[in-house]
């Protein structure tokens, strides 16, 4: 056994039998009993309602080295009531690779979150999910990405619309060293979401759309999200160099909050500029965007 296993094994044990002391025989449907010791269920009644041998789950909860399968895991965890984090924390301690349930992506943000990249402006930012569906996004994001040429693509989805925009309006300048990098981002999301309709329905609905993309997907490059410097395109200011920065957000698995920062006084003039001309450019009010992302 290594030296990680044996350092979680006891925290495994020890996880295992905090959340099976607070799950009452009520919970599950089961009557009291007599002469209970401890809160909680029992470890044959959790074997019990899960469907394992009893000293398995004994082993289990005693941190022994023994192998436990993903679906034995979701039956303890159902049994135990896991949320989904607790769900997470299990697989791990069990060193089983963890999947997140099916169709899973968050499609909402909470008033907080939007109210932290409104408080960025003139900063743009926008909340992404690993598909690069657009969830939220602050003023100075539309002010820059918000125009005819995209709002006509009609998905909020930002892959979606840099691959299907006509390259001579795409608000990404240097396409063929950028979309590359999407893609390869995408793809080390997708691993975790192989066989889910709505990602599947997606890679092939957008390789049809797009032969580049398709080209780019097939290549098979993997990279996680990282900070880079990339040039965008306005019709009314023309390009500016930004810089852009992934941050996680507690309790929205696979969501990031991007904040694009001005690369140079350029770029810092030109974000100002199209803040002044806000309410005579074609920019969305809050509630237009907020219909468009809904869409």
């Amino acid at each position: 056994m290594g030296t990680t296993t044996r350092r979680r094994r006891p925290e495994l044990a020890a996880f295992l039998r905090s959340r099976r002391a607070r799950v009452t025989p009520a919970d599950v449907g089961m009557p009291p009993g007599l002469r209970r010791r401890t809160p909680g269920l029992r470890r044959e009644e959790v074997a019990q309602l899960s469907g394992v041998g009893v000293t398995w789950y004994t082993w289990l909860e005693q941190g022994r080295p023994i192998n436990a399968s993903a679906q034995v895991l979701d039956a303890v965890a159902r049994t135990l009531r896991l949320d989904p984090p607790e769900r997470e924390h299990l697989y791990r301690l069990a060193e089983v690779p963890f999947e997140p349930a099916a169709e899973g992506l968050t499609r909402r943000v909470d008033p907080a979150v939007q109210g932290i990249i409104d408080a960025l402006d003139p900063l743009l930012a926008v909340v992404y999910n690993s598909r690069y569906d657009v969830l939220a996004t602050n003023p100075a994001y539309r002010d820059l990405f918000m125009v005819p040429e995209t709002l006509r693509i009609g998905v909020p989805n930002v892959l979606w619309t840099l691959f299907t925009v006509p390259e001579e309006t795409c608000p990404v300048v240097h396409r063929d060293g950028e979309l590359p990098v999407m893609v390869a981002t995408l793809r080390s999301a997708y691993g975790r979401h192989v066989g889910e309709p709505a990602w599947e329905e997606y890679i092939r609905g957008l390789s049809a759309a797009s032969p580049y993309f398709a080209e780019l997907w097939a290549s098979g490059e993997v990279t996680p999200p990282g900070p880079r410097v990339k040039t965008f395109r306005h019709g009314a200011v023309g390009e500016m160099r930004m810089t852009s920065q992934s941050l996680s957000i507690d309790g929205m698995p696979e969501c990031r909050i991007v904040v694009y920062t001005p690369a140079d006084e350029e770029a810092r003039a030109k974000v100002a500029l199209l803040r002044e001309q806000r309410q005579r450019l074609w920019p969305p009010t809050d509630e237009e965007a907020a219909e468009i992302i809904r869409r």
